[in-house]
């Protein structure tokens, strides 16, 4: 038996890599003979860069501006060539206790992505969720050497609030390694940059935006648009995903020539789930719930969808799984597993999640064996 063990997290318990591991030991408890490739899994958000640590890569922790200015020491994975990023690391929610989002700033990411640049990165994975940022990116290019001039010629910083006047964009000063490199953006959002359904309208008030915030941070992204559309002769403010985090995807894909693609697809690309996954027997995935959003971009579904082109059936488990989606998810070849062995109260599920998962992949593993006869099962 050849199993590829490809999950996410289970929020609260368990990283990927754990969860993993717990699924491989329940695998063996049957068939101590199989081979589980062990492939830790993530969506491009948060716990993106543990799961690449848990995988081998490198941890690499460095100080840079968090959104308003202030020291944060943020962590990144390299594995080889490639960096592995999340924006929320350096720009996001969490390490912006002001939630001051006139004056919020990519710097921060900008400045990993450099630091990524200055340890040979070949490959660079930006994850973009939890941002706390609506600068259109600004901050991030102004780290890595762009420039902002208001209609006078006046140096700009870059955050929205000084950036109320900006007329010019001069990417002069760009790094020109981003030019030899790979760079990919995680977006699972399709908001352009602008209007109703735009970065600053949907996402501004979850960063703290009043208001007259959003009409102030659209006016700002709108100048930094047609900025941008002079500097570089592209206009991308309407590309699928341009709203996402503030608009850093937008800048970086103006800018620096970065592709936007789905987190899930990005992340399995980095860790070869294609070539793991060929030769498999079986492909055991999961997350914590597994229910609606589960459909929308999710590891499960991603996986899912890797190991459809590899001709692998899939077995999905979940801490939780909602009826609906199993139902949606076993149309499309998946088979769901919840792992709690019968209700239990929400604080001992979280503690026992190992153990229930364990088991779980035992009771699989078991019906497998039987239902093919291949497998020496205990």
């Amino acid at each position: 038996m050849r199993v590829v063990i490809a999950p996410d997290k289970f929020k609260g318990s368990l990283d990927a890599a754990g969860v993993a591991a717990a699924l491989a030991a329940g695998v063996h408890d049957v068939v101590p003979g199989a081979h589980c490739e062990l492939v830790p899994m993530a969506d491009g958000g948060d716990g993106t860069v543990a799961a690449f640590v848990a995988g081998g890569a490198a941890a690499v922790r460095v100080v840079v501006p968090g959104p308003q200015g202030q020291p944060v020491q943020a962590e990144y994975a390299r594995d080889g060539d490639t960096a592995i990023i999340e924006m929320a690391a350096a720009s996001g929610l969490g390490v912006d206790p002001a939630r001051e989002p006139l004056r919020a700033s990519t710097e921060g990411t900008g400045a990993l992505v450099r630091d990524a640049l200055d340890h040979g990165a070949r490959r660079i994975v930006i994850g973009i969720g939890g941002s706390a940022t609506t600068d259109g990116g600004a901050g991030a290019l102004a780290a890595l050497g762009a420039r902002f001039y208001d209609a006078a010629g006046t140096p700009l910083d870059a955050t929205p609030v000084a950036l109320a006047t900006v007329a010019r964009i001069d990417l002069a000063g760009l790094d020109t390694r981003l030019r030899e490199v790979d760079l990919a953006v995680a977006c699972d959002v399709d908001n352009p940059l602008l209007g109703p359904t735009g970065a600053a309208a949907i996402y501004g008030p979850q960063k703290g935006a009043r208001p007259d915030d959003v009409a102030f941070l659209e006016r700002v992204l709108g100048r930094l648009a047609d900025a941008m559309q002079v500097a570089t002769g592209n206009d991308l403010r309407d590309l699928p995903g341009a709203g996402a985090a503030g608009g850093l995807g937008w800048a970086l894909a103006s800018a620096c020539g970065a592709r936007l693609e789905r987190g899930v697809t990005l992340v399995a690309e980095v860790r070869g789930l294609a070539e793991a996954l060929n030769g498999a027997d079986w492909c055991f995935t999961g997350e914590g719930r597994i229910d609606a959003q589960t459909l929308h971009g999710k590891v499960v579904v991603g996986v899912a969808e890797f190991a459809a082109r590899a001709g692998v059936p899939v077995v999905a488990f979940g801490g939780s799984v909602d009826l609906d989606a199993e139902r949606e998810l076993r149309a499309h070849g998946v088979s769901c597993v919840p792992i709690a062995p019968g209700p239990m109260p929400f604080e001992v599920a979280i503690r026992e999640t190992a153990a229930n998962l364990r088991a779980a992949a035992a009771r699989v593993a078991r019906l497998l064996s039987a239902a093919s006869g291949r497998y020496t099962a205990s």
